[in-house]
């Protein structure tokens, strides 16, 4: 994707999140999420594309295509790689082939011991990227499921499996990319701040319609206990 049609591009221009609410809907300490979104005291680079504060902020912000970077490299830490095998890896892909956004790309996959790539797009099996070995196996993807992608191959839509009961996406084409209840189409920061103003939770549910379960899902992902 060209710079032109990035900025273009609600995935690529726009600061939706920032490193703490990211590490929470991505599931990882907030500390973690510091390193890959700042890099680490040793000098390792950023590994998720983030946008330095902007005046009036007080921390960087993450668009999209950061958001899936960092859903992504989870789903392979999760998967039984380490981050000295992912970060070279990935490093490894944009010199190769110049994309800047590997971790976002549907042609990202894993077998659960090496990072696999599907160098061509219309080529069936993946490549490890380490050794340059063809993968003819299946990759092991569903750590990646929830990953949907569009038309030009990066992340356009994720379910947030850090919600065990309510189904929760992210779409910056929906509601400013604010996670979204499937069910009912509520965003999750309004159930929440329904909640915290003493509401209870049959009467949001009711408002909402969705279940009193999926209410009780979203007030434990945002750190309330329940009432």
């Amino acid at each position: 994707m060209t710079a032109l049609a990035e900025a273009a591009d609600p995935r690529w221009r726009y600061g939706l999140y920032n490193l703490r609410e990211t590490a929470k809907y991505v599931g990882i300490p907030s500390r973690t999420m510091a390193n890959w979104g700042r890099g680490t005291n040793a000098g390792a680079p950023p590994l998720i594309t983030t946008f330095p504060p902007g005046e009036g902020e007080r921390g960087v912000l993450v668009p999209f295509i950061g958001f899936a970077e960092a859903y992504a490299l989870n789903a392979l830490r999760r998967a039984g790689l380490s981050m000295q095998r992912i970060r070279p890896d990935v490093e490894k892909i944009k010199a190769e082939i110049g994309l800047e956004h590997a971790l976002a790309s549907q042609n990202l996959a894993t077998d659960g011991v090496e990072l696999l790539f599907k160098y061509a797009g219309d080529d069936p099996d993946h490549t490890v990227v380490r050794t340059k070995q063809r993968q003819f196996r299946k990759a092991v993807e569903e750590y990646l499921r929830p990953i949907s992608y569009g038309t030009d191959g990066f992340a356009r839509r994720i379910q947030l499996a850090v919600f065990e009961r309510a189904e929760v996406f992210v779409d910056p084409n929906r509601a400013f990319g604010h996670p979204l209840l499937a069910s009912g189409k509520a965003r999750v920061e309004d159930i929440a701040d329904r909640f915290a103003a003493g509401e209870a939770i049959a009467e949001i549910a009711a408002d909402f319609r969705i279940s009193v379960e999926e209410v009780e899902d979203v007030i434990r992902v945002e750190g309330f206990a329940t009432r």
